[in-house]
């Protein structure tokens, strides 16, 4: 068996496909993660990143004597905020070192040098068991999409994932949920066997279909707008003429449309999903819609003995294409569970919270409510930089570098100083999900004095012809 000079806790240069090496250390695996079949590869923990992923060793180089020539070729914010996260972890490693020095080089003494790790073969599975307190950061906000490109996950004919999911009711009614494994962690997919469909190939479920059909499943696809399907024809996905008729073919059909008239009227319009549900077949809304229309088409579809599932999704076209989205669930649990090869294909992870169908979206509106008011208070906070003479790059850089610190803050943030407002998460939809979360405190009778606010400030943008653009053009409204 050939060997390779690296063994746990070395630093190298790990590429990923078509993206620059990133700096990171070699780490044991969690035990209950098998390494992928026909792969020599390494566990990867990445700096500034903190994420991990299997890289082939041929994708491996050693850190120190490659570092200036990866620092030549490599720019950018993120890779220097990671090669500084190397410097830190090198710094106080050295540190540790000399605090220590009497003890290692006495308890060194008499023992045989470490040898070199061996690439592990199918049937060395165990051999990375061990006592490494590296673990997998699942929800890390600040991953960096370079690992999951979903051009580079492995082929559908890899192994399956065992899915963990807890679901935990406490006395209080209210609901604890564990997320699932995630695609980026795990890297391998078995496509199920069950016929899927989809309906809605927008910004969200255009990215999502062409990982579904990357990840080796069965689609059949189709859309208000039909030459919107001929792209993923190409690429595989079959045609279905009506909502009726892509639900009667399939045993899971996916939606995912714009807003909750756009969802009823998929569901009872002519031709609609609930003319194709038959007991058994399974409908998962995947839109962001209020509580009530998702109870309401969980009875029209659970009356005509079909399975219903609500699955809203947080991210954005970007992440979409990536297979970076986060699904969140309620509803018939065996559906969910029905939809493990599925949501790995199109998310980064998934949670499912126990209860009734509608509490994804209550959570759902919750998480879009805080992100639409951050948006808005960042796009505050640059023209007021702006309005007093402050560099609104400068703000930027220094936000960048505190607290609040995101990918989200700083695509956002940059776009704007481009003048960058090609849609990514339309600002019309933001605006929808404000409208909805606001109604849902009105309900309950609990103030949301922020998502008001900036659910104001959306509309104003609205009012300036933004609707189509991004999110962040919500700075328009600050400037006009």
């Amino acid at each position: 068996m050939a060997t390779v000079h690296l063994r746990i806790g070395d630093l190298v240069w790990g590429k990923l496909g078509r993206y620059p090496p990133w700096p990171g250390k070699v780490v044991s695996p969690p035990k209950d993660l098998k390494k992928p079949r026909g792969k020599k590869c390494f566990f990867v923990k990445f700096f500034g990143t903190e994420d991990h992923a299997w890289i082939k060793v041929e994708q491996l180089k050693p850190y120190h004597p490659h570092k200036e020539e990866m620092i030549k070729i490599n720019k950018g914010k993120r890779f220097q905020q990671a090669v500084d996260a190397v410097e830190e972890y090198l710094k106080k490693a050295k540190g540790k070192d000399q605090t220590h020095s009497d003890d290692k080089s006495k308890s060194d003494k008499g023992r045989k040098a470490a040898k070199p790790m061996k690439i592990i073969e199918e049937d060395d599975e165990d051999a990375f068991k061990g006592g490494s307190s590296d673990k997998p950061v699942k929800d890390d906000p600040h991953f960096h999409h370079f690992l999951l490109s979903q051009s580079e996950k492995p082929a559908s004919s890899m192994e399956p994932i065992t899915k963990r999911l807890k679901i935990i009711e406490e006395d209080t009614r209210s609901t604890s949920i564990q997320a699932a494994d995630s695609t980026a962690i795990n890297g391998s997919i078995t496509p199920t066997d069950k016929r899927i469909g989809f309906l809605g190939l927008g910004l969200m479920g255009s990215g999502v279909v062409s990982n579904l059909l990357k990840m080796g499943h069965v689609v059949t696809v189709w859309n208000r707008t039909a030459e919107k399907c001929d792209l993923f024809i190409q690429e595989g996905a079959r045609l279905g003429r009506t909502p009726a008729e892509v639900v009667s073919m399939c045993d899971i059909t996916f939606s995912c449309v714009s807003d909750p008239k756009a969802a009823r009227d998929l569901v009872l319009g002519p031709s609609g999903v609930l003319q194709g549900i038959r007991p058994g077949k399974c409908y998962v809304e995947m839109s962001t819609v209020d509580p009530e229309t998702i109870t309401e088409l969980s009875q029209v579809i659970t009356s005509r003995g079909g399975r219903f599932l609500e699955a809203p999704v947080s991210g954005s076209q970007q992440l979409s294409n990536d297979g970076m989205l986060v699904i969140v669930a309620a509803g018939d649990r065996s559906v969910y569970e029905d939809c493990s090869s599925c949501f790995q294909a199109m998310g980064k992870t998934s949670f499912f919270i126990a209860g009734e169908a509608g509490n994804a979206a209550r959570m759902m509106l919750i998480l879009n409510m805080v992100q639409g008011s951050f948006m808005a208070t960042i796009a505050e906070g640059l023209t007021l930089a702006q309005a007093t003479g402050q560099s609104q790059q400068t703000f930027l850089d220094i936000l960048c570098h505190g607290q609040m610190a995101s990918t989200f803050v700083d695509q956002k943030c940059q776009n704007i100083l481009q003048g960058n407002f090609k849609p990514d998460y339309y600002l019309k939809h933001i605006q929808k999900d404000l409208r909805l979360a606001i109604s849902m405190g009105d309900s309950v009778n609990h103030p949301t004095p922020m998502a008001a606010a900036a659910n104001e400030v959306y509309k104003r943008a609205k009012a300036l012809d933004q609707s189509d653009n991004d999110m962040s053009a919500v700075y328009r409204a600050y400037i006009h």
